[in-house]
């Protein structure tokens, strides 16, 4: 472990990534689906564009022409693995949409002890992290045409997140956070509890379920599955993306304005949840808005707070959001940051209990390696103690860790 002089605290990432390994489903599907399964293909790219916030890569055929990668295949869906999937290591001005293969990857991004390797580098003790291949709710599998294969998908990446990536060789260092079957809500209510079961304390979720074609959390369609995270004290975790629409203005908007804007989908996420009175009707209820940044939040709550005091007779939330937006927020919500300076300047209108640090690894924006130093310069006009709640206590008391930090599930 890093042994800087510094005193800033050991980091707990609340939003790290893996790239899962080539053989997670072939591994552990039944052998009858293993053909139909998630797999890798080494083949060209014909075409691939990000614009207007849209991903659309085209695979070619083996012997085309073009640059060759990895790709997922899955049904219809052809994915390559990209540059942006695992950019660390490379100078920011040489980061491009490009297809690679594991070779071309650091290995930290799939491989266990050479993630600690990083985490050690970084001055990261623990990490939570987030899929690749399922997208970061699990939308894949939402989106496949066989639900009964897309559920054996689910659970299959479930057993190796907490069996494998979080299991012996992580030493308690890796965190599971599992998926459910987002089509269901009375079986992601099952695959919430069996996972709990377990030690995980950590669910995808996505920020905006209409955008997937599911229904709204004003709806009680969901309530099978919060029920389910009420009672095993399970985090509601949204990152950045996991409704399959980054925001942008319009089709042409190069990636540049939807990076300046990832937290949008996060704002309009958190005022839902605080208007749906789902916070009430599950008290022990927690969310998490990762990579969402911080610094818009006091706005966000002091315009809901006049909101519900002088129109909530006619908003349609009388009868179920009984107490003002914030007071609701500092008992459940959470916001995640790697680089928010202002946010840090603001803490007192956000509350200290409720902002989680986070590094990223091994994105296009992770501060790795300089995460530590981030910090510092960030969080310098801070208090010991404050900066401790930030970069780990927080963490350590929503996520269950033990007081040193770690996982202690099934190892």
């Amino acid at each position: 472990m890093d042994t800087h002089e510094s005193t800033f605290p050991l980091i707990i990432s609340v939003d790290d990534h893996t790239v899962e390994p080539a053989t997670v489903w072939r591994d552990r599907l039944p052998a009858k689906y293993r053909g139909a399964g998630p797999r890798i293909v080494r083949a060209p790219v014909k075409e691939m564009t990000f614009l207007g916030g849209r991903f659309r890569p085209v695979m070619g055929a083996p012997g085309d022409d073009g640059p060759v990668g990895d790709w997922w295949v899955y049904e219809d869906l052809r994915r390559p693995l990209t540059r942006l999937d695992t950019a660390v290591g490379y100078d920011r001005d040489e980061i491009r949409l490009e297809v690679i293969t594991y070779e071309q990857m650091r290995p930290g991004s799939y491989d266990v002890p050479a993630r600690l390797a990083d985490m050690d580098v970084n001055h990261v003790q623990s990490a939570l992290c987030f899929p690749t291949f399922p997208r970061f709710c699990g939308q894949t599998f939402t989106e496949a045409k066989d639900h009964e294969l897309g559920l054996l998908c689910v659970r299959a990446y479930n057993d190796w997140m907490v069996e494998e990536w979080c299991g012996p060789e992580a030493h308690g260092r890796l965190v599971p956070l599992t998926l459910i079957p987002l089509w269901d809500a009375e079986l992601a209510a099952e695959e919430v509890r069996r996972n709990a079961a377990r030690g995980v304390r950590a669910v995808a979720f996505s920020e905006i379920p209409p955008y997937l074609g599911l229904p709204s959390v004003h709806t009680d369609d969901w309530d099978p599955f919060l029920a389910a995270c009420d009672e095993t004290g399970t985090v509601v975790a949204m990152h950045i993306g996991s409704s399959s629409r980054m925001p942008s203005t319009s089709a042409d908007a190069p990636p540049a304005v939807g990076s300046t804007i990832t937290f949008a989908n996060c704002c309009f996420s958190m005022v839902d949840w605080l208007m749906s009175g789902k916070f009430e009707q599950f008290p022990n209820l927690k969310v998490m808005y990762a990579e969402g940044q911080i610094g818009w939040i006091p706005y966000i709550l002091e315009r809901a707070d006049v909101v519900w005091e002088e129109n909530r007779g006619w908003g349609g939330v009388a009868d179920k959001v009984h107490r003002p937006p914030s007071e609701l927020f500092a008992e459940h919500v959470y916001g995640c940051f790697f680089d928010d300076a202002f946010g840090l300047r603001n803490l007192d209108a956000i509350g200290l209990g409720n902002v989680l640090y986070e590094t990223d690894y091994p994105h296009s924006d992770s501060t790795w390696p300089k995460s530590r130093e981030v910090g510092e310069a960030q969080m310098g006009h801070l208090e010991p103690e404050v900066v401790e709640r930030i970069v780990r206590r927080n963490a350590i008391e929503l996520l269950g860790l033990t007081d040193d930090g770690l996982w202690d599930g099934p190892r």
